[in-house]
């Protein structure tokens, strides 16, 4: 047992039972004060949190982005009123009258804590059961960062992740996902205390929810342990110990909790769950807990003083690593110099100049075989770019070479085989990403983008540097047919905000677009590839096409000999090959097109409007081509007469992918031949 057990394990004092009691009214006192909130689980958990937070999480409140602070996850983010209470008192930046702006426009309280608006909050948690898996991503980064940079006496990055969730939070899936991975990961220091209350919306858990969860974590290879009161720091406490003495397995405590403690009338019981106690039962609540009806929001001096200890403490911790780190770096100048950019997030000088100008007889290739030849001229340089598949490596060739496989034995391997878990893969990369020191990436097929949704949406929500990949991405996928076909995904995906959709036309297009995702570090990136072979458009030829992609869309052919344009055809990704081979065509019948490259409409949309009606004059015909569903057109759709759009608005088909284009009107004589009519059309 270490030296300071016997300390963290006492029982808890009058003033323990005082500050647990302020918790738990601050958050009963917030939500009713905002008619809005979940009340229930601070309640339940507040003496689970406070022995937390009191007696083992190692943090410095006046400086909430410490390095080697404990990572603390509040995965059932409905209760984040535990959160904010214990932040407000342990000492961040977080005043007291931000609780009492609870769930108000403009506070830094809002109703699901969210990452970078309030200090302190690691995660942006919510949707529940991403918080858990967030947690496996930041249990990898400092498991990955340990093994890389710490050495003999120098234990620069060693800390503990620690994560309170709810039941709910063990019923989705993607948490079961994320488990199976860090078990097998053997992830030591990841810590979860489950909040067993078993109490959800609908009422009891046992309407729907009676496994043995214990045993189903044992099965993934975690340490199990039961805390049968959950009101008690001591046995909490005592969990925890053996949780911390645990480093092969990553640890599951069951904490038996009340949701709505000490409410004569709704503890135990769903009422507690999603809506204020109500005025009379906020009194029978302080009553029957010896709390003072007034004020509300009351903070006990001794409680503040005791929870504000916390701040010299942090400070000696800090002061006492941060000696050590400059040990270290007398001791390993290029470790130290290296690690300290990475935590920065700085890119090191000249990290892309190895990227590679594709030549015409390098082709034709896939755009995803390009971005693999990418990645693996940027991984040496890059360190901390790290990331995996769904167990399809081999196909979206995500591979870096001589990077090493993450495993329990190899925990500084950069290639992360994720299984088959496409939503918890999605969530462990925004964990990567919260964490800092990476920039993280993981691969699918679009079409299984869909799994992946709720992270991609919260990497947007967080402004993550995220890179999401995504391979096999139209009807040329051909044979696997309509379930394997994405149709309506590059629309779902570019209707996120602040999130960039890059389709690249060819492998110059697609070196652009790994280039700018890894530069843009205010939010995340998808990378739409191909599984067919392209043609590789010849700088030569086409100039614009090593510098067009960071302007969204841009001419990337004018009409033929310097004409005046007739119409204007956009085009992304394959499609714009074809755009290519309509215009020399139609050229023939003195028809002149102008061709224009879109692999990104979200930085089109963000350019001037000079530079949008340069590029697609409103005056001129429009022809877009997209192997997707047509509706993402209408932003530039001025009037039927003025726009042709060939696009797929029924599911796909089981053939070989060029039959398959060709018969859904990806051929060269059907775009002519809309191009003809929409001419008729606009001229009539």
């Amino acid at each position: 047992m270490p030296a300071d057990a016997a300390t963290q394990i006492q029982p808890a004092s009058a003033l323990d039972e005082l500050c647990i009691n302020t918790i738990r009214f601050l958050a009963v006192d917030a939500v009713q004060q905002a008619h809005s909130g979940h009340p229930g689980m601070p309640m339940g958990d507040a003496a689970m949190g406070y022995t937390l937070w009191d007696r083992f999480l190692k943090f410095n409140p006046r400086d909430p982005n410490w390095p080697n602070r404990d990572r603390f996850v509040l995965s059932a983010g409905h209760g984040c009123m535990l959160l904010y209470a214990l932040l407000y008192l342990y000492g961040y930046d977080l005043p007291l009258e931000e609780i009492k702006n609870f769930r108000q426009f403009g506070s830094i309280t809002p109703g699901h804590a969210e990452h970078g608006k309030t200090p302190g909050v690691e995660v942006t948690s919510g949707p529940l059961g991403q918080g858990i898996a967030n947690a496996v991503g930041l249990a990898i980064a400092e498991a990955s960062l340990a093994a890389t940079y710490n050495r003999p006496g120098f234990p620069l990055i060693d800390h503990y992740t620690y994560v309170i969730a709810s039941d709910g939070d063990i019923m989705e899936g993607v948490s079961a996902e994320a488990a199976s991975l860090a078990g097998h990961l053997q992830l030591g220091k990841l810590i979860v205390l489950w909040s067993d209350n078993r109490v959800t919306i609908e009422g009891g858990t046992n309407l729907t929810f009676t496994e043995d969860v214990l045993a189903r974590y044992a099965a993934y290879g975690w340490q199990v342990q039961r805390v049968l009161d959950g009101n008690d720091p001591a046995q909490v406490a005592a969990a925890l110990v053996l949780a911390q003495a645990e480093t092969q397995r990553p640890s599951f405590i069951a904490v038996r909790t009340h949701i709505g403690y000490g409410s004569p009338h709704k503890q135990d019981t769903a009422a507690a769950h999603g809506e204020p106690l109500g005025r009379e039962e906020v009194q029978l609540t302080k009553q029957h807990l010896g709390w003072p009806q007034e004020p509300a929001f009351l903070v006990p001096d001794q409680v503040l003083a005791h929870c504000r200890r916390a701040v010299a403490r942090g400070q000696a911790w800090q002061m006492e690593w941060q000696t050590m780190r400059q040990a270290y770096a007398r001791e390993f100048p290029d470790l130290a110099q290296e690690l300290e950019r990475r935590l920065s997030r700085q890119l090191p000088p000249a990290w892309d100049r190895d990227i590679p100008v594709f030549p015409t007889d390098h082709g034709p290739v896939a755009t995803r075989s390009a971005s693999g030849q990418v990645l693996n001229a940027i991984a040496p340089h890059l360190p901390e770019l790290m990331g995996g598949s769904g167990d399809l490596a081999p196909s979206t060739k995500t591979v870096i070479k001589k990077g090493g496989t993450l495993q329990a034995t190899h925990l500084c391997g950069r290639n992360v085989h994720f299984g088959i878990r496409e939503h918890a893969m999605g969530a462990i990369v925004n964990g990567l990403a919260y964490y800092g020191g990476f920039i993280p990436y993981g691969a699918t097929f679009l079409v299984f983008s869909d799994y992946m949704r709720p992270p991609i949406r919260l990497a947007a929500l967080s402004k993550l540097h995220t890179i999401f990949i995504f391979t096999h991405d139209s009807l040329g996928v051909g044979e696997d047919g309509p379930t394997h076909q994405p149709v309506e995904h590059l629309l779902a995906l570019r209707a996120i905000p602040g999130l960039l959709v890059i389709r690249p036309a060819d492998a110059n297009e697609t070196a652009a677009a790994w280039r700018l995702a890894i530069s843009r570090q205010e939010g995340p990136v998808v990378l739409v590839l191909s599984r067919q072979n392209l043609p590789i458009l010849d700088p030569a030829t086409y100039p614009q096409v090593l510098s067009g992609v960071p302007h969204g869309g841009y001419i990337l052919a004018e009409a033929p000999a310097g004409g005046t344009p007739h119409v204007v055809m956009a085009a992304t990704g394959s499609e714009v090959h074809l755009a290519l081979a309509a215009r020399e065509a139609l050229a023939e019948e003195n028809i002149q097109v102008r061709v224009v490259s879109f692999p990104c409409w979200e930085l089109f949309q963000n350019q001037p409007s000079a530079y949008q009606e340069e590029v697609c004059p409103p005056q001129l015909p429009l022809v877009a081509i997209e192997a997707g569903v047509s509706l993402g057109w209408q932003p530039y759709i001025r009037r039927d007469t003025q726009t042709a759009v060939i696009a797929v608005d029924r599911f796909g088909a089981s053939a070989p992918g060029p039959v398959v284009l060709r018969e859904y009107g990806f051929n060269l004589k059907n775009v002519c031949e809309r191009t003809r009519e929409l001419l008729q059309r606009a001229k009539a």
